[in-house]
């Protein structure tokens, strides 16, 4: 893969060695050193080689350089444009997930609560007013679980709706459920409103209900949600969803939990790393990273026995845009956080995102008085893969952007650090999907497209 150009070369073992002698060695040296590593291959093929690669150099679509460290400078400087809101309808839930980063809706020492219609409302206002020119505003009921709050959910919904002509937005709603309360009538409602539904389930029977049971009960939450899910996969049309799922050290084989929801019937899914501190029983410990590396490598390949058939499916983290993707500076700064992606508590407090919720050093002001903090705010403005030391020579940096603020505050306690276990991860899933991607493209593995 050529970084920045983002060209991606389906090569041969003696052209790859070839590359990797390119620029460190002179031509002669190159095609000596070549030689003696493939003696099967000719001189002349050899030098054909290099002068293809040569070609490549020449044309921009390898040893490319960097084109976008000056242009992130004026984009640090640019206006503040909210695109988006996590709206926190519920701090209160009807599970008891282990691993719950939001301390089942708590969040870090609060109390459970649900946020009023007029809350909403003025956040809804808010984003509006924030936008700018943007037309296409992103809003995601978040919790707990936000079918607790089911009804100012849908009066929220029709309020945006009623402010779209007026205003000339339009509102992209997006449902998180873990699926329990899920009705007829919800789906209904979803299916027609929402632009996106996450449903949250860990995968495998055993393993779902160990991580994900309810409060005080003993019921298994993965007989009670699997139904009303694949219901809901089906009538969307096996689109515009994700079954959303975590995996940590107690299912270090998560590729199975992928492949059981695949047998389930699902074909957007998402199984995330879970992100925890070094305490906690299921974390994910640096001793752990070959094992998960190889479980990607395993997945993936799965996946390519499966493309073509049945039985595929998309996998969320494997899933990169190699004809363009996201404009240069989405992948040089993320998700937004901070600046274009807010959260918003049940009272209308504004944080960065979602993570950062509870964390009060972080409290960037509400939805009825705007932003205050704005040192905060150009901070995250600024929090991109060239003010991150680590990232400036990774060769995945343009498909992470850098990676999750809130992993790297809570694990080195700065936004601008690296959160390594999660980078490590991140370069399998970009290799793994480059892998996927070329084969898609290719006539065949022997291909020499």
């Amino acid at each position: 893969m050529d970084i920045n150009s983002g060209a991606i070369h389906v090569v041969d073992p003696v052209t790859y060695d070839l590359i990797g002698l390119y620029k460190e060695l002179s031509p002669d040296e190159v095609r000596k050193q070549t030689g003696e590593l493939h003696p099967e291959i000719s001189t002349e093929e050899i030098a054909q080689i290099y002068d293809e690669v040569r070609e490549l150099e020449i044309s921009g679509d390898l040893f490319t350089p960097d084109p976008y460290e000056e242009k992130v400078k004026d984009y640090t400087k640019r206006p503040t444009v909210v695109k988006a809101l996590c709206l926190h309808v519920a701090h209160d839930c009807n599970l008891a997930c282990k691993y719950c980063f939001a301390e089942e809706g708590e969040y870090h020492g609060g109390h459970r609560e649900l946020m009023s219609l007029e809350v909403g409302k003025a956040a809804l206002d808010f984003l509006i007013e924030n936008s700018g020119s943007r037309h296409n505003l992103e809003v995601d009921f978040f919790g707990g679980e936000p079918l607790m709050n089911w009804d100012v959910v849908k009066q929220l919904v029709h309020y945006g709706r009623s402010r779209e002509e007026e205003t000339g937005k339009h509102f992209r709603f997006t449902l998180t459920t873990n699926g329990v309360l899920l009705s007829d009538e919800v789906i209904d409602f979803a299916n027609k409103e929402m632009d996106n539904i996450v449903l949250s389930i860990d995968g495998r029977k055993e393993l779902n209900d160990k991580m994900r049971p309810f409060r005080g009960g003993k019921e298994s939450t993965y007989e009670r949600i699997v139904p009303r899910f694949q219901k809901v996969a089906e009538s969307r049309n096996q689109e515009r969803y994700y079954a959303r799922g975590t995996f940590t050290r107690y299912n270090k084989d998560f590729a199975n939990d992928v492949l059981h929801l695949a047998d389930l019937g699902f074909k957007q899914i998402s199984v995330e790393p879970v992100v925890a501190h070094e305490t906690d029983d299921y974390a994910i410990r640096p001793e752990d990273v070959p094992d998960l590396l190889n479980e990607y490598d395993r997945l993936a390949g799965e996946m390519l026995q499966r493309m073509g058939t049945d039985k595929d499916f998309n996998f969320f983290h494997f899933m990169i845009d190699l004809e363009g993707g996201p404009c240069v500076y989405k992948r040089l700064s993320g998700c937004g956080s901070g600046t274009e992606y807010l959260a918003v508590t049940p009272t209308g407090e504004l944080y960065p995102c979602h993570q950062f919720v509870g964390e009060t050093e972080f409290m960037l002001g509400d939805v009825f008085t705007g932003v205050k903090k704005t040192d905060i705010v150009q901070k995250f403005k600024g929090a991109n893969v060239y003010s991150r030391p680590a990232c400036r020579d990774c060769f995945a940096k343009y498909y992470c952007s850098g990676g999750c603020a809130a992993n790297a505050y809570n694990f080195t306690g700065d936004i601008l650090g690296n959160y390594e276990v999660g980078c490590q991860l991140q370069r399998k899933r970009v290799e793994c999907a480059i892998m996927l991607k070329a084969a898609a493209q290719s006539d065949g593995p022997d291909s020499d497209n």
